[in-house]
């Protein structure tokens, strides 16, 4: 493609941002401003105009779904394949440098990498050797997280006690969680960027390398980045500075995950002479939804000024509805998706409803089911997260690298082999004593004559599928796979409800070799997800970052959950909670509803809630306020136009039989529309569902 075909339908900004070739430059693009647009006309135009080869390029992001995206839009641009270039998530790319190189940091390249659940796994064991409240389990992890995020190792940790709030239990939990890590030749996610930070300032000439091999570098969602990312960043790019990073401080929202919001200011510092660019018209919200989210960001403090607008339409006033309750609000939310379905103009996949927290879903769940309505938990369990791939996963891990004691604990006696807790018990204790692998000291004990023939008996079986199938490891994988059905018995233990997820692994396996799948199976997550049914998308602000829909409903906009009654005493969470507000309001493209409860059961009780504070910074002027009040009939509620008294008198409500001059009985499924134009749907036997203006249709109710 031309220099001028890319640019050419890109706004000045836009233009500005693509063809700036060398240097730092930051690029601050708003909330659906095209950011993905730019960062994929930039590679083209590096690429294409400058003679930049592409390999040379390292382009970053944080979910496998914006990478595939930006796969398949340079790939457009460019007519040539993405395959074999630098293009990926951090964790994704990181896993591939570490690889080549891991060797020089004491692991073997043949390494696993372990998802949260794996993680998990081995905290729980460690807890249980210690003797320590497995309660704590979740909150440790979390920890340890955190402090790879910072780049601070266990060492640093026993080094500097006093700087850190010493506590024994954890440290030596730490400690020994990355000496198992090690003994098991394995990586979790956080170490996936911990290691190859360390990689290049352990090894000058390694770095030296990487930095002539990337010439330039992208970063999308900079905002997100948290230590560990900044630093890799920043080394690979301080020999050239050609390094672009995309992002929005408005859209800070991952502080609980690390993500530090000062990164931008300091990039700003440390890069001097940097261009920086402000993409400002929005391709996505109409102007009343982008004033709203102007009057909620206008109230943080510290931020890069930008101000969002559009082309398009001013668009409705946007709806805030109170209801008694969360149940209440629910069927509200409930009717008003359905009424909008009838109504044509929207699918039921064109809808997302957001919240703050996950007990939230249960009222909305609960409605939809009620209504008969689809709708799907985005960000829920991922394919690879059900048990059954898991554990087909863990056997091909095993084969990879039987050292892996996490997953060989997982598969050990699945389909059951009669190896209970007693008899793991004794290998893990043996296993201590010789500071080894599982896998090691089973194959030791069988061999040795100091052990029970029972013992041998009941490990043999399983030592001797696994050493079967490495011999077949060289077999393409969907075949492998196969093989491990067949030898272990899985699928009939699984039974015939999940035997169709077990067979679409197969054809999930297909084109992969068996590292490169086991490294995407363990990185992937429900975020990643692509869902294409037409149904209603439930989710939690936090899942909801990236994504757009035509009608938006904001559920929950009350003190105590946006903002989370955690944050309101600290200031800095408040501003990200504030800006979590914001993501949530500039999701919407058409349509964006606001309801919150007056009453609400969180966690153990029932509370009196009060509207967000976060509304205050809103003039009355861009929304209007509706009351909900539940009546014993059904309740019709409409958009947010028709007053819902006389929504509710409408003699033709759902359920009511009706009689038609033309077609005859039939049944009123639903009713809508302005108070002077009542519209109905009704279902007649003899020509099915039509939709009627009460002022024409000269129905009679029966």
């Amino acid at each position: 493609m031309t220099k001028k075909a890319l640019l050419s339908d890109l706004n000045p900004q836009q233009k500005e941002a693509v063809s700036h070739v060398n240097g730092p430059l930051l690029v601050l693009a708003g909330a659906g401003s095209g950011k993905t647009k730019v960062i994929t006309h930039r590679f083209a135009y590096l690429s294409a105009t400058q003679k930049i080869a592409p390999s040379s390029i390292l382009a970053m992001t944080f979910t496998n779904k914006a990478a595939n995206e930006m796969k398949e839009r340079i790939q457009g641009l460019t007519g040539k394949t993405t395959d074999g270039l630098w293009i990926g998530t951090f964790h994704s790319l990181c896993a591939r440098i570490l690889r080549r190189e891991i060797g020089k940091l004491g692991f073997r390249n043949d390494f696993c990498i372990y998802d949260d659940n794996d993680a998990g796994q081995l905290i729980r064991s460690i807890l249980k050797e210690f003797k320590i409240h497995e309660a704590l389990y979740k909150g440790i992890l979390s920890k340890i997280s955190s402090l790879k995020a910072s780049m601070i190792g266990p060492d640093h940790i026993l080094a500097n006690e006093d700087s850190y709030g010493f506590d024994e239990k954890f440290a030596r939990v730490y400690v020994r969680y990355q000496d198992e890590l090690r003994k098991n030749n394995a990586l979790d996610f956080d170490d996936l960027i911990m290691h190859t930070v360390k990689l290049y300032e352990d090894h000058p000439g390694v770095l030296k390398r990487y930095q002539k091999e990337f010439s330039h570098l992208m970063i999308d969602e900079f905002q997100d980045t948290n230590t560990s990312q900044y630093r890799l960043a920043k080394l690979l790019a301080s020999k050239h500075k050609n390094i672009c990073a995309v992002g929005d401080d408005d859209q800070s929202i991952y502080k609980f995950r690390g993500a530090e919001i000062k990164n931008l200011q300091t990039f700003r510092k440390e890069f001097k002479k940097m261009k920086v660019i402000r993409l400002e018209q929005n391709y996505r919200s109409t102007q009343r939804i982008l004033d709203i989210a102007d009057c909620i960001i206008n109230q943080s403090a510290d931020r890069m000024q930008k101000k969002l607008w559009t082309d398009r339409k001013k668009g409705d006033n946007i709806c805030f509805c109170t209801t008694v309750n969360e149940k209440e609000e629910g069927r509200y939310i409930a009717q008003a998706i359905k009424e909008l379905f009838l109504k044509g103009k929207y699918t039921y996949r064109d809808i997302a409803v957001l919240y703050r927290v996950n007990q939230q879903s249960r009222a909305l769940e609960e409605a939809m089911r009620e209504n008969g309505q689809p709708y799907r938990i985005f960000g829920g369990m991922s394919f690879y997260q059900r048990k059954e791939i898991k554990d087909i996963v863990a056997y091909l891990k095993v084969l990879v690298n039987p050292d892996d004691s996490v997953s060989l604990r997982r598969i050990i006696n699945c389909p059951p082999r009669q190896i209970g807790v007693t008899t793991i018990s004794r290998v893990e204790n043996e296993a201590r004593k010789r500071d080894e692998s599982l896998y090691k000291t089973m194959k030791h004990i069988i061999k040795s004559s100091g052990y029970t023939n029972s013992l041998k008996d009941k490990i043999s079986g399983f030592v001797n599928i696994i050493e079967d199938l490495i011999e077949h490891m060289d077999a393409d994988l969907p075949e492998l796979i196969e093989l491990i059905y067949e030898k272990t018995g899985y699928v009939d233990w699984i039974g015939e409800d999940k035997a169709g997820n077990l067979m679409e692994l197969i054809s999930s396996a297909e084109g992969f070799d068996l590292n490169s799948f086991l490294d995407s199976a363990s990185l992937y997550s429900g975020l990643d997800e692509n869902h294409s049914e037409d149904c209603v998308s439930l989710m939690t602000l936090h899942s909801a970052k990236g994504l757009e829909f035509p009608v938006v409903f904001l559920a929950g906009i009350e003190d105590g959950l946006i903002p989370h009654f955690h944050a309101v005493k600290d200031e800095d969470e408040l501003e990200e909670e504030r800006r979590l507000f914001y993501v949530g309001v500039t999701r919407a493209q058409d349509m964006l509803m606001l309801s919150g409860a007056k009453k609400r059961r969180l966690y153990t009780s029932v509370q009196e809630q009060k509207p967000s504070r976060f509304l205050d910074a809103i003039p009355t002027r861009f929304y209007k306020s509706v009351e909900k009040r539940p009546r014993a009939d059904a309740i019709k509620t409409s958009v947010s136009r028709i007053p819902l008294d006389l929504a509710n008198s409408s003699p033709f409500s759902s359920g009511a039989r009706v009689k038609h001059p033309k077609w005859g009985i039939g049944v009123v499924r639903d009713s809508y529309g302005e108070t002077d134009d009542v519209k109905v749907t009704v279902n007649f036997p003899t020509v099915g569902m039509k939709r009627l203006s009460l002022k024409f249709a000269n129905l009679e109710k029966l």
